[in-house]
């Protein structure tokens, strides 16, 4: 069936791909030496050009996502088209679909394909959760306190193989007002952003919540002390950053009543670069196709063993 809301935790591929482009030409010397760039105006920099490259749509895959939830753990296929997001359960604890399972897998994006408006209002959904992060994105540079907090070593799956990458610690800027309930969650995070400046990217955000956040003086809801959100992001050819890792840790009560629980691990991997131009009815083609194929592996192992950092 279709996976809920990729949208509301991984957003639209496209935008994750533009929203993590670091906009700073300044490049770590070679002796290490801190940039020669205060880190806030280095964030501000790297906004302001992941706003404006966020309606790219030349850039679409194909993926695999792993995913480890209370549900167990599904594998499902990817691709993102014109009109919306087309993506197939394949697996469930590692196990291929039964026959009934594969069926109703095709039986819902046929009635996608053939229900225009229900494929509209899928768009939408996917454009409204693609809209929400990038006002995230937007208030960085306002939100957070930065500081340069040395560097690592970029590989396959996170910033670029052999490239450098320079770790900047954040925390709660005091003087900030957040416009909505969307940004009122960064007053309660710290943590940090992984950037690759040889790419211009970030190729991994880490934030914690350090207390309790609560949304309408606590009447409305609240966010438990002790929530992370961690996305990862590496150069997957082609020059295009994918997210490559997501991890969502997060519980709360909202309406009195009501608990939230947000708790789980999630990697994507196998990108195959695919025209611009796609469909949702060829992407479900493909689908069937890379279905297909992988159903005569023998013995599959998982496509992706990478871990989230604990």
């Amino acid at each position: 069936m279709d996976p809920a809301p990729v949208g509301s935790i991984r957003g639209n591929v496209r935008t994750w791909c533009a929203v993590f482009l670091l906009a700073s030409s300044a490049l770590l010397a070679q002796d290490e030496k801190p940039l020669q760039v205060l880190p806030g105006e280095l964030v501000r920099q790297t906004v302001a050009q992941e706003v404006a490259a966020a309606n790219r749509s030349d850039a679409k895959h194909m993926f695999v996502s792993h995913k480890k939830s209370a549900k167990g753990n599904q594998a499902r296929i990817y691709v993102e088209t014109t009109e919306a997001m087309a993506a197939m359960l394949i697996a469930i604890d590692d196990q291929p679909l039964s026959p009934q399972q594969h069926q109703a897998e095709l039986d819902h994006l046929n009635w996608l394909m053939s229900s225009p408006e229900q494929l509209r209002k899928k768009h939408a959904r996917e454009k409204e959760d693609a809209d929400r992060t990038l006002r995230i994105v937007k208030a960085l540079p306002d939100a957070f306190r930065y500081e340069y907090a040395g560097t690592q070593a970029g590989d396959a799956n996170v910033g670029k193989a052999g490239d450098t990458l320079i770790r900047l610690k954040f925390t709660p800027n005091p003087s900030y007002t957040p416009p909505s309930r969307v940004e009122q969650v960064l007053q309660g995070m710290q943590g940090y952003l992984l950037v690759d400046p040889a790419e211009h990217r970030i190729a991994r955000i880490d934030g914690t919540l350090f207390r309790d956040v609560n949304f309408g003086w606590g009447i409305i809801g609240h966010l438990d002390k002790g929530g992370r959100f961690f996305v990862q992001q590496a150069d997957v050819g082609e020059g295009c950053w994918e997210l490559t890792a997501m991890s969502l840790n997060i519980t709360g009560k909202i309406l009195f009543f009501k608990g939230i629980s947000m708790i789980s691990n999630e990697t994507f991997s196998d990108f195959t670069h695919i025209p611009a131009d796609t469909t949702f009815a060829k992407g479900v083609d493909m689908l069937k196709a890379e279905q297909e194929k992988l159903a005569h592996l023998k013995d599959p192992e998982p496509a992706d063993t990478r871990k989230i950092p604990q």
